[in-house]
């Protein structure tokens, strides 16, 4: 059968991350405004964690398309990379040039920093965004908290948001990486959906998906939450 037959534009319960069906239940909600706040001018240092299938990356990509003014992103989606692999996956989101291989950190942090101060001069916010962020090492992170020193004296140069599983807080809690936690200035974690957001969320995925009439029972609804656990992606992959 096709999703046509039942009335559907297209698959409602897709694994995509497509966010023009983000569902903003009331973790979902707060979380956002916690990327928003990090982009924005006393940004700084935001974490977000959940578990696996929550939504995280979803929000990530709603973050990109909020159309926000005077605002740059690099992402990082694959974050398993040396201290140079990294710093020049930023550089190249960020269309900064430099020669290599092979090149060093110095080179690289120097351009970034040029490239930082500019886009200050020029009124525009920088925001390294982190996917995936439990998968940075140790090495890693503490360059990262090496970049949060990136600052004028009254403006720090580079917002940095990390969003990951929630092995991250767990790395962020060892002695050696007190220093990044320390750093860190606003923190969400972004739970499962309650059993009412579960009904309510399968609603809107199917009414963006074309469909406005009601095609699971209350007790259909009732057993996806219980057997899903509220995690949207589970819930997607059930349905």
């Amino acid at each position: 059968m096709k999703f046509s037959d039942f009335g559907f534009k297209e698959n409602p319960f897709s694994i995509t991350p497509d966010p023009r069906y983000l569902f903003l239940s009331r973790g979902h909600e707060e979380s956002l405004a916690h990327l928003i706040y990090g982009v924005g001018p006393n940004g700084g240092f935001v974490q977000l964690t959940g578990e696996v299938g929550t939504g995280k990356t979803m929000l990530v990509r709603s973050l990109l398309e909020q159309h926000l003014e005077n605002v740059e992103f690099a992402l990082i989606f694959n974050p398993k990379l040396s201290r140079r692999a990294f710093l020049a996956a930023i550089c190249d989101e960020l269309g900064i040039s430099y020669t290599g291989p092979p090149y060093s950190l110095k080179q690289l942090i120097d351009n970034l920093t040029r490239h930082l101060l500019e886009a200050h001069t020029a009124g525009r916010n920088t925001v390294l965004v982190v996917d995936e962020a439990q998968n940075l090492s140790p090495r890693v992170l503490e360059t990262v908290r090496m970049l949060t020193n990136l600052e004028t004296a009254r403006h720090k140069l580079l917002r940095i948001i990390l969003v990951g599983q929630p092995e991250l807080q767990q790395m962020l809690e060892q002695r050696e990486l007190r220093q990044v936690a320390q750093r860190i200035t606003a923190r969400f974690h972004l739970s499962p959906l309650s059993r009412k957001e579960t009904s309510d969320y399968i609603r809107h995925r199917l009414e963006v998906a074309g469909v406005s009439e009601h095609l699971f029972t209350t007790a259909g609804m009732w057993l996806t939450y219980s057997l899903s656990g509220g995690v949207p992606r589970i819930i997607n992959t059930i349905l």
